[in-house]
């Protein structure tokens, strides 16, 4: 059993992904404040990105 970080981190374009504590936040990506292990994190994913269309996308479907 790996101990293991992850923070859950999301982009401007509301896309969910996770990422290794132990580095430094790529670009473009900012934490959610939720960390933990890989399965729990991605437990969190699920349940917190219903629309995997990009925010753009959203954005332009709702004016339309």
């Amino acid at each position: 059993m790996s101990d293991q970080r992850f923070f859950v981190v999301v982009n401007s374009e509301q896309q969910y992904s996770i990422w290794d504590s132990r580095r430094d936040l790529p670009s473009g990506w900012t934490a959610t404040g939720f960390e933990g292990a890989e399965a729990t994190c991605l437990g969190y994913i699920d349940s917190h990105w219903t629309d995997m269309r990009p925010l753009s996308l959203r954005e332009k479907d709702a004016h339309a």
